[in-house]
């Protein structure tokens, strides 16, 4: 059978729209993934015992750490009205030998315009989020109280990594701050007594996790694609409001060997309520 001469000039017509074509399906499947999704792995800090933080079996465990860029959403929220909400999706990979408890704190401090602001359990925001983030629901979006309700599992060497999925809420961070700090307690047992001058109180600093982001707009055009990650995350030892067990600071002399593993510390208020 003799085939139909097709003119050259449509040829490349053809080609040059089955090219667009195919850039369109590969920039949809892109925006449809997981893009910006960061990882963050264990690292060592000066205060850690260099020879146990990188090891399954050291003392100091660490879990390793997923997070996409913050985010904003509106939402109205009962009892508080109609909000611009900025929140932080994460996932949670649990590499050392057994299972551990997660208990976040995930707190912003705005740079430019000074402020701290702990995250909140908002349902309603919640389900927001799901809705954009996980409309099928299979990775089942947990907040800071449901994700401490069952220890995150161990991922196997050579295995699938299985990572638990949660997500921060902040509904009060200042419109007109465009520098932040997002810092994330919970994810190691890692601590240290420092002393405070001038009295040289004894206050816990634990190892935690600092992201830092950085919002081009202005309080007049807020959108999730102006705030940007700046780089790199860091693990540091930070001053909690947490105490040692048994509500007080050992007596002197202390320990001063940073680091080292101990028993579960006391929060001394609860992070969150449900709305």
């Amino acid at each position: 059978m003799t085939g139909v001469r097709v003119p050259r000039a449509r040829r490349r017509a053809l080609a040059v729209a089955a090219a667009l074509a195919g850039s369109l399906l590969a920039g949809v499947a892109l925006a449809q993934g997981p893009y910006n999704v960061r990882d963050v792995r264990r690292e060592m800090n000066v205060e850690d015992k260099s020879e146990d933080v990188l090891a399954r079996e050291s003392k100091i465990w660490v879990l390793d750490f997923n997070f996409k860029d913050l985010r904003l959403i509106t939402v109205d929220i009962p009892g508080r009205g109609r909000k611009i909400c900025m929140y932080l999706w994460y996932q949670v990979i649990n590499n050392t030998k057994e299972p551990r408890t997660f208990i976040p704190d995930f707190e912003i401090v705005t740079l430019d315009k000074p402020g701290v602001h702990h995250d909140q359990v908002l349902p309603k925001v919640q389900e927001a989020i799901r809705q954009i983030e996980d409309p099928t629901d299979y990775l089942k979006i947990k907040n800071s109280v449901t994700i401490a309700a069952e220890p995150i599992p161990v991922s196997r060497p050579g295995a699938a990594s299985r990572a638990v999925t949660g997500v921060a809420i902040w509904d009060d961070v200042n419109p007109d701050s465009n520098r932040y700090s997002v810092f994330v307690s919970g994810l190691s047992n890692g601590w240290s007594l420092a002393e405070i001058p001038p009295d040289n109180k004894q206050v816990v600093r634990r190892k935690t996790l600092q992201i830092n982001f950085k919002r081009l707009g202005d309080r007049y055009y807020q959108h999730s694609g102006e705030i940007r990650f700046v780089e790199p995350t860091e693990w540091i030892y930070r001053a909690s409001g947490l105490v040692p067990p048994g509500g007080v600071p050992p007596p002197k002399p202390v320990d001063k060997k940073a680091g080292v593993a101990l028993p579960p510390l006391l929060p001394t208020q609860r992070i969150s309520s449900q709305r």
